[in-house]
C-alpha cells in the first residue's frame, strides 16, 4: 500500500512538473505576450537588458520574454535593425525577429529645402542608422559617386525629394542607389525629349532647376522664372541669379548686397557665364518640371517680386519695364516697413 501511494505521489509531482514546463512552453511559443504594439531600434550595441527594459511595459508576462531571449541566446545573436512588434506578438517571434533580423522598413523622407551638402547628410542621419559624418564622406567621395554617374560637384542632382521606404540599415551605397532608380524613373523618353527641346542635357536640367528652387516657392511662376532664365541662356546674357551667390556664402547672408557679387567663384553667375557646375540645392520634381515645360513669356527676361508681397512675381522682357517693376515693389516695401515700424 505505501509503494503505491509513493508511486502515485511521483506520478502527480510528475505530471506538475510536466504540466508546468508544458505551461511555460505554451506560454513562451504560442500564446501571446505584447500587449500593444512597439516599435524598437536596435544599434550595434545595443543591450539585450535595454530591449527588455522598453519591452516590459508593454508585456503580460516579462519573465516568459527573459526566459526566452535565455533560450534563444539573443545576447549572442541579436541583429542591429528596426523592429515593429503588433499586439498579440509571442515572447518567441519577438525572439526569433532579433535574432534574424526580420526588420520592418522605415520612411526616408528625403525633402526640398535641402541647400548645403550638411543639411543632407543631418536629414538622412536622422532617419536612418547611419551616421552623419558617413553620410557625408560618402557625398564627397567621387569613386563612390561615380558609380551612380554623379560626383561631389553634382551631387544633389541624384537625390529626388520624395518617400522611400528603405530598411533603417541600409547603407550609403543603399541609399545612393535607391536614390538612382528614382533619378531614372524621373528621366524617361518623353523627359529626355523635353530637355533636348529647351537645349539641356539632364544634369543642366537639375542645375537650372536648383536655381529657380532658390528664387521662388510660388509654384504657378516656376516655369516663368525657369523660361527667363532659358531666354537669357540662349542669347548668351549673364543668369545673374541671386541664389546662387547666396551658395557661394552657404546662404549665409539674407540679401545678396553689391558686395557679394564679387566674389570669386564659378557659382557666381553674376561674372560666369552660363549655367554653374553643379546644382545648388537638392530639386523638387515641380522645379525639373518647370524647366521641362517653361513659360518663356514671349521673351521675358527679367522678374522682380509682386509688390502684393503675394510670393509671386512681374515679368519684363525689357530692362526699363523691369527697372518700373522694381521701383513699385521698393515703393510698397518702404511703404510694409514703416507700417511696421509705427
Amino acid at each position: 500500500m505505501k509503494r503505491r501511494v509513493l508511486i502515485l505521489i511521483a506520478l502527480v509531482l510528475m505530471l506538475a512538473v510536466a504540466g508546468i514546463f508544458g505551461y511555460k512552453w505554451l506560454a513562451d511559443n504560442k500564446l501571446p505576450n505584447l500587449r500593444e504594439s512597439r516599435e524598437l531600434f536596435v544599434y550595434p550595441n545595443t543591450t539585450v537588458d535595454e530591449l527588455l527594459d522598453s519591452l516590459s511595459a508593454a508585456v503580460s508576462r516579462p519573465r516568459s520574454l527573459r526566459r526566452t531571449f535565455e533560450a534563444k541566446d539573443v545576447e549572442r545573436y541579436i541583429t542591429p535593425g528596426h523592429y515593429a512588434f503588433k499586439a498579440g506578438a509571442t515572447s518567441a517571434f519577438i525572439a526569433r525577429s532579433l535574432n534574424n533580423g526580420w526588420q520592418s522598413p522605415v520612411n526616408l523622407v528625403i525633402s526640398g529645402g535641402l541647400r548645403l551638402k550638411g543639411d543632407l547628410a543631418r536629414k538622412i542621419s536622422s532617419q536612418m542608422m547611419v551616421d552623419s559624418a558617413t553620410v557625408a564622406r560618402a557625398l564627397a567621395d567621387g569613386e563612390l559617386l561615380s558609380q551612380y554617374g554623379v560626383d561631389p560637384v553634382t551631387v544633389f542632382a541624384l537625390f529626388v525629394p520624395d518617400t522611400y521606404e528603405m530598411y533603417w540599415t541600409a547603407t550609403m551605397d543603399e541609399i545612393l542607389a535607391r536614390q538612382k532608380k528614382a533619378y531614372d524613373a524621373f528621366w524617361t523618353p518623353e523627359n529626355d525629349a523635353k530637355a533636348k527641346k529647351v537645349g539641356l542635357n539632364r544634369m543642366q536640367v537639375s542645375i537650372l532647376a536648383s536655381i529657380v528652387k532658390g528664387e521662388s516657392r510660388y509654384k504657378p511662376d516656376y516655369p516663368k522664372i525657369a523660361g527667363v532664365y532659358l531666354n537669357r541662356l540662349n542669347l548668351g546674357m549673364l543668369l545673374q541669379a541671386d541664389p546662387t551667390v547666396a551658395y557661394c556664402f552657404d546662404y549665409v547672408p539674407n540679401r545678396i548686397l553689391r558686395m557679394h557679387l564679387a566674389v570669386d567663384s564659378p557659382y557666381n553667375t553674376y561674372m560666369n557665364p552660363g549655367l554653374p557646375p553643379g546644382p545648388i540645392c537638392v530639386p523638387d520634381r515641380d522645379y525639373l518640371e518647370a524647366v521641362l515645360n517653361p513659360d518663356y513669356g514671349g521673351g521675358n527676361l527679367y522678374f522682380c517680386a509682386d509688390p502684393s508681397f503675394n510670393g509671386a512675381h512681374r515679368f519684363a522682357r525689357s530692362y526699363s519695364e523691369h527697372l518700373s517693376n522694381a521701383r513699385a515693389f521698393q515703393r510698397a516695401l518702404k511703404i510694409r516697413l514703416a507700417q511696421k515700424n509705427q
